[in-house]
């Protein structure tokens, strides 16, 4: 099916979020559609899958003019669209989530087992591994992310809208992700695919349309190097490589001593890490999502409700077994994994989020009331200075985009003086501009010798960086190891080798292919395929996310 968008604008007000936009998505082709954090293209995604009415332009399917009141529109025209936040019901089964919308019934009540039959063939045809009875909340995110393309083609989309796809995927989802967008396109699926990721929009696209504040700015050949695609997403040069000083380390001021997080269950995510961090240094903490990452950033936070024993200690404090509240005045500083759970208030504005911290303290508020002009005054001097784009200080949080609500996040924790900052996926969701700007800061605030603790499944940004590197596999550090480790050892760590073992393995191990380096990136590490049920690491296929590469 050939889709056509011919001078879509979309307003909202004075506002133009779409202005005069034109492409063409031919027949089982991957279109991407690339831009910065609100460039506009969610808008005029919305307005394809009719949730938007447009200001002007048109819609064409097949050279046949359309008007979509709806999305119910949109997917009878052969139209699906998979959201960067799933539309889907946590505790229904994958089925059920299907048929909502589209339900069939059998003497009057509801019948699955056509949707049952449709998820089943879909499924195996594409190798996604659904299962059609299972709970969706039970679900790892990419498979959850196959229920929402499951959905769409079940419907026989003939087109489908991928919007910010892998923005929650690790490594190895997004490998799986990119693959099956391939096989769907050579199907016959045209797929428009919005993103803001450099490396995955080369990999996988056939044409590359750039659009900037909510125009085109010009079309790009996949071919075209990162540079020249990320200028023409921010309209300036940006710097795909971190520009630091080697670090200065001070004394070791934070500990981590034989910490142990038990869940109810009686497994431990956290099994016995040790490791210090000293003033002036990067510790970063490498490995595939879900081994214990998340558990050790909401211990050291007094987040979790697991029973936890060791010691964390900063400036020779004990800091196990205090409230978020104490760590947080203790001087450590924390940007959490999930900016929308557990980072901002969305309903609250820009201005009372940069005071979540710190509204008590006499600066913000006296005899419990709080001081309105200084809390503004604050926001105005943190916007300007994190490059926050939004209509005004009072402009909601939920109302930003992903890379703003992400430097409100860092603007906040890092306006007052610290003794430890901690950093989970400090740059996930986030476009290429905005991430130069908070490694920037990042690296500011060792520079200010403060201990950092920096959380990422984004290999590329561990080694961008590190001034060491923890792998972490089952809960257990596997080994700390310096930042030129080549990536095939480190593979093998995070696949649960020990370093010594994962050295050995590596001199045994041929070679695989190495992914041409742009001009501008320098030369790579040599790239080995290392296959295990935990990782699979091959630089030709693993398209990195440059939101932390190649800094």
């Amino acid at each position: 099916m050939k889709l056509e968008l011919e001078n879509i604008s979309k307003a909202f007000g004075d506002f133009y979020a779409n202005k005069d936009i034109s492409l063409t998505v031919e027949p089982g082709q991957i279109h991407a559609l690339l831009g910065e954090n609100g460039a506009g293209k969610s808008t005029l995604m919305n307005v394809l899958y009719g949730l938007y009415e447009p200001t002007a332009g048109r819609i064409l399917v097949d050279e046949v003019p359309m008007h979509f009141e709806g999305p119910g529109d949109a997917m009878a025209a052969g139209i699906g669209m998979v959201h960067q936040h799933f539309m889907l019901v946590p505790v229904f089964t994958v089925a059920e989530n299907v048929a909502l919308g589209a339900e069939s019934t059998s003497a009057g009540l509801l019948s699955l087992k056509e949707t049952r039959r449709k998820i089943k063939e879909i499924s195996d045809r594409y190798g996604f591994g659904v299962d059609p009875d299972a709970i969706v909340e039970d679900l790892p995110v990419g498979v959850q992310q196959r229920v929402e393309i499951i959905k769409a083609l079940v419907r026989q989309a003939k087109v489908l809208i991928l919007d910010e796809p892998t923005a929650v995927l690790t490594p190895q989802e997004t490998d799986e992700l990119l693959a099956i967008m391939r096989d769907l396109a050579s199907s016959g699926t045209s797929i428009v695919f919005i993103s803001h990721k450099l490396r995955e929009v080369k990999a996988v696209s056939d044409v590359i349309t750039v659009i900037r504040r909510g125009q085109v700015v010009g079309d790009a050949e996949p071919t075209a190097e990162q540079s020249e695609l990320a200028a023409m997403m921010v309209g300036h040069d940006v710097s795909l490589k971190v520009d630091k000083a080697p670090a200065e380390p001070g004394e070791a001021t934070f500990s981590i001593r034989d910490l142990v997080v038990a869940d109810r269950s009686g497994q431990r995510p956290v099994d016995g890490i040790s490791l210090d961090i000293s003033k002036g240094e990067i510790l970063a903490v490498a490995g595939v999502q879900g081994n214990g990452q998340t558990e050790l950033a909401e211990a050291i936070m007094g987040l979790t409700n697991a029973h936890v024993t060791g010691s964390i200690k900063l400036e020779g404090r004990e800091l196990l077994g205090r409230t978020p509240h104490d760590v947080l005045h203790a001087g450590v500083g924390f940007v959490p994994e999930d900016r929308t759970e557990d980072g901002l208030v969305g309903s609250f504005t820009i201005a009372e989020n940069l005071v979540l911290d710190v509204y008590g303290t006499p600066k913000f508020s006296t005899a419990g009331s709080m001081k309105m002009g200084a809390i503004a005054k604050n926001a105005t001097e943190l916007v300007d200075e994190f490059d926050i784009r939004a209509q005004s200080i009072q402009s909601l949080a939920s109302q930003l985009s992903g890379g703003n609500q992400q430097k409100v996040v860092m603007a906040r924790e890092l306006s007052r003086p610290l003794s430890l900052f901690v950093a989970s996926q400090p740059t996930r969701g986030v476009d290429v501009g905005s991430i130069e700007f908070l490694h920037e800061r990042i690296v500011a605030e060792r520079d200010k010798d403060t201990p950092v603790l920096i959380v990422s499944t984004e290999l590329d940004e561990v080694y961008a960086l590190a001034d060491r590197i923890a792998v972490l596999f089952d809960g257990k550090v596997m080994g700390i190891v310096e930042p030129d480790t080549p990536r095939d050892v480190l593979g093998l760590m995070m696949a649960g080798s020990t370093l010594q073992e994962a050295l050995d393995a590596a001199a045994d191990v041929e070679p695989g292919p190495v992914a041409a380096a742009a001009p501008d990136e320098g030369p790579e590490e040599t790239a080995t395929v290392i296959t295990s049920d935990a990782i699979e690491l091959n630089e030709s296929e693993l398209p990195a996310d440059p939101e932390g590469t190649e800094k």
